[in-house]
């Protein structure tokens, strides 16, 4: 078991005043064969590459959603926050795009996933309209934040053994995630917020959209593994990618709580991860976030 940072609790709140971080991570150091970059869960990392095949194509729907809407927003707080929300979500894009043409060496699916990931959010950044594209963002966000807190709960289990370059990415995104977690609620709640019960359709809508869409990358990368080919390990396999969809999902029911805010989220508001106060600690002083292998984390993790 990974030994807690000294202090339990940052000075302030992580979405408070949160950074953008310009970072560029190496993904050329990983083999394509090594795309199950975890030992500690080969079905984790494939999971969560899956999932994350599509995302930085949303992401560019994120940041044109907020551009699009920046002005009619009154707060000058909010405003702030969206703009640094676009700022991680663009730099989260470009690195991730990167490990999908790595991805696309090992899997070969995977090059025309990623093209129709980014025409069907080109064409909805033209097509939906303004409230749709705030409600859809939000929604969306709901997923990316619960998954941040869900993965770093688990990070001894999923992460501690692993590429050092691909935890290093995964573990800033999931940071950034919970960190920039309420912006699109917000801005939604700023915008249209008597319109409650399309806040949680566009819930509904955004999770089964990243259901279908890790399903199916996931299937043709466990099938690539060789997983499907073992019924043990089929039933492994596709179990534990049910098993945490079904995790993400069980999680959203405070989501449609009528005062539901991210901040006050059961997962958000005990007591913070300890992983993200060390890692963002680390980050502050410029220490190495590229690369973290185990001697690496623990080092963090005692500072």
């Amino acid at each position: 078991m990974m030994t807690k940072s000294k202090s339990s609790q940052d000075p302030s709140h992580p979405m408070d005043d949160f950074p953008v971080r310009a970072l560029d991570f190496d993904v050329s150091h990983v083999a394509p064969e090594d795309c199950a970059w975890s030992k500690s869960s080969p079905y984790f990392s494939v999971f969560i590459n899956a999932l994350g095949l599509h995302v930085p194509y949303f992401e560019r729907y994120l940041i044109h959603t907020m551009n699009t809407v920046k002005h009619d927003v009154a707060d000058d707080k909010l405003r702030r926050d969206m703009v640094a929300l676009a700022g991680q979500e663009g730099h989260h894009a470009r690195n991730f795009i990167a490990f999908n043409a790595l991805m696309a060496k090992r899997y070969p699916k995977v090059e025309k996933l990623d093209a129709t990931a980014k025409n069907y959010f080109k064409s909805a950044a033209k097509k939906d309209s303004v409230k749709r594209k705030v409600a859809f963002t939000a929604g969306y966000e709901t997923f990316t934040f619960l998954a941040g807190l869900i993965i770093l709960k688990n990070y001894d289990k999923w992460m501690a053994d692993s590429h050092p370059v691909m935890k290093a990415l995964w573990v800033w995104h999931q940071v950034e995630e919970v960190e920039h977690g309420s912006v699109a609620h917000d801005v939604y709640r700023a915008l249209y917020g008597k319109h409650e019960w399309y806040r949680k359709y566009m819930v509904l809508m955004a999770g089964l959209h990243i259901a279908r869409e890790t399903v199916k990358a996931y299937v043709h990368m466990a099938r690539i593994e060789g997983w499907l080919k073992n019924p043990l390990k089929a039933i492994g396999a596709m179990g534990f990618c049910f098993k945490t969809l079904g995790q993400m999902a069980w999680q959203t029911l405070p989501v449609f709580s009528k005062n539901y805010n991210p901040r006050n989220h059961p997962l958000a508001s005990s007591k913070q991860d300890p992983v993200a106060i060390a890692w963002r600690r680390h980050d502050a002083k410029g220490g190495n976030v590229l690369d973290i292998d185990r001697d690496a984390m623990a080092q963090i993790m005692q500072l």
